[in-house]
């Protein structure tokens, strides 16, 4: 059997450390015989192999469509019928019931406290979550025990947290006993019965509730700034702000995106704490979109309508997610 001469001269040098081995051939040794082998394989697979298989997502997708889409587009069929959620008999009305959202009071009435409450948790959970991931980015010493206790809240339950609050806050509460203690008794209020008082104290538990997410979220985009990067504007002779405004804000642009679509949609879409708190009462005062359609559905039976009402929700999201998303994804933002 004849040795190849790339093999042979490998061969010599290993045995005798004062032999250089000669020139070995192209294509020669474990390397040359993987890319070859890798070569073949591509002209075996045609190509075919680079592509990912995309019937894999097939079943999921069907599984998908019969769970959420069909469902969804049958639904939201109802809006424009007059069916009342018993047997299958209903009549076409058309845009009656989108009409009926425009002339219902009690429907502008939550629409204007859902655009409220929305703008309200947005800025109060960006700004809070903000200044807390600075706060537990420094180099306190006690910052791991401060990220747990202020993210705690996420973890509780809606419910829960809503029938704490609705205790605190009652008229013969804590917090009005906290204050009575303190010799405050004109700050005393009936925080869940008075009308202009009931939605800012929603607001105020949501927030309180939802910070640890966008304070986590800001927390991993600081991370992500180089420290060679503030350490040579510090040097410059930059201050606190300057660094944060030109170094640090265009690392955390991303998580600005991602903390204002999370913020806004679950804002617009908020039920459980409101329910459970207030009932969307005193009166109207701190009904939202989605309160409204429970009760119109499951207490007046007006299920077409609770549909309409849905459908005006989902535009909403849609519409306030799509500008927000267009304004902060505009050309030459990232070097603004």
């Amino acid at each position: 059997m004849t040795v190849p001469q790339g093999q042979l001269n490998i061969a010599e040098a290993r045995s005798d450390p004062r032999k250089t081995p000669g020139p070995v051939p192209a294509g020669a040794g474990p390397e040359g015989v993987r890319r070859r082998a890798g070569r073949g394989g591509r002209r075996r697979g045609g190509g075919r192999g680079m592509t990912p298989p995309w019937w894999f997502l097939v079943p999921g997708l069907v599984f998908y469509a019969y769970i959420v889409i069909v469902p969804s587009l049958r639904g939201g069929a109802y809006a424009f019928t007059d069916w009342t959620g018993l047997g299958n008999s209903f009549d076409w009305v058309g845009w009656d019931n989108f009409r009926d959202v425009l002339d219902d009071d009690a429907a502008r009435s939550a629409i204007g406290n859902t655009l409220l409450l929305a703008l309200v948790v947005t800025a109060g959970q960006i700004v809070l979550g903000l200044l807390l991931a600075l706060g537990v980015h420094s180099r306190v010493k006690s910052r791991m025990l401060l990220r747990v206790l202020y993210f705690a809240p996420v973890v509780i339950t809606p419910l829960v947290a809503g029938f704490v609050w609705q205790y605190l806050l009652a008229p013969t509460g804590s917090l009005n006993s906290f204050l009575g203690s303190l010799g405050l008794e004109s700050w005393q209020q009936d925080w869940l019965g008075d009308p202009h008082l009931a939605l800012w104290s929603v607001c105020a538990v949501i927030i309180w509730q939802h910070t640890g997410i966008a304070m986590s979220i800001f927390l991993a985009g600081l991370q992500s700034v180089p420290q060679d990067v503030l350490e040579a504007a510090h040097l410059d002779g930059a201050g606190p702000f300057r660094r944060f405004w030109f170094v640090v804000r265009p690392f955390l642009l991303p998580a600005f995106t991602i903390n204002l679509s999370l913020t806004i949609i679950n804002a617009l879409k908020q039920f459980d704490i409101v329910m459970v708190m207030t009932g969307g009462g005193p009166g109207n005062a701190s009904d939202t979109i989605s309160t409204l359609i429970y009760k119109d559905a499951f207490n007046l039976g007006q299920f077409s309508y609770s549909v309409a009402l849905a459908l005006v929700l989902t535009v909403f999201v849609l519409a306030i997610s799509g500008v927000q998303h267009a304004l902060m994804n505009r050309p030459g933002r990232s070097s603004s």
